[in-house]
């Protein structure tokens, strides 16, 4: 199967060696997103909730370049530097999805990149009636 390379500039340029997300067939894997702002690159300043909405947003945005959008995500990785914030993941997400929701692991990690303070990725299923 051919593999592609899914690019936009609604979302953070890849901060490493990876890429945004890759299409094979009609699954997309999603890279990690972090709350960093696509215009400037830097983190955007606010509450934990702000915070997550604005990963929601970055991977809302991949999705779209991929050709789907949320509502395609089969699997949501959230990884939290504190899971006292799992809360207020749950609740931010039930703007961006609706039932059935994809199945999730919530996971609970010592640091992220550039000092983030939630980070996910996601699996979509393109063309699932999902």
């Amino acid at each position: 199967m051919t593999r592609e390379i899914i690019v936009t500039n609604e979302a953070p340029k890849a901060i490493g060696t990876y890429s945004q997300a890759v299409r094979v067939g009609e699954t997309v894997w999603l890279s990690g997103q972090i709350p960093l702002d696509p215009a400037s690159m830097e983190l955007v300043e606010g509450d934990i909730e702000t915070q997550i909405r604005r990963v929601f947003d970055n991977l809302s945005a991949v999705a779209r370049a991929a050709g789907g959008s949320l509502a395609d995500v089969v699997k949501l990785n959230v990884f939290l530097v504190d899971l006292a914030h799992f809360p207020i993941v749950n609740q931010v997400m039930a703007d961006y999805f609706d039932e059935p929701y994809p199945a999730r692991a919530a996971i609970g990690v010592a640091a992220l990149p550039k000092g983030a303070q939630v980070e996910m990725d996601a699996v979509l299923a393109l063309g699932s009636g999902a």
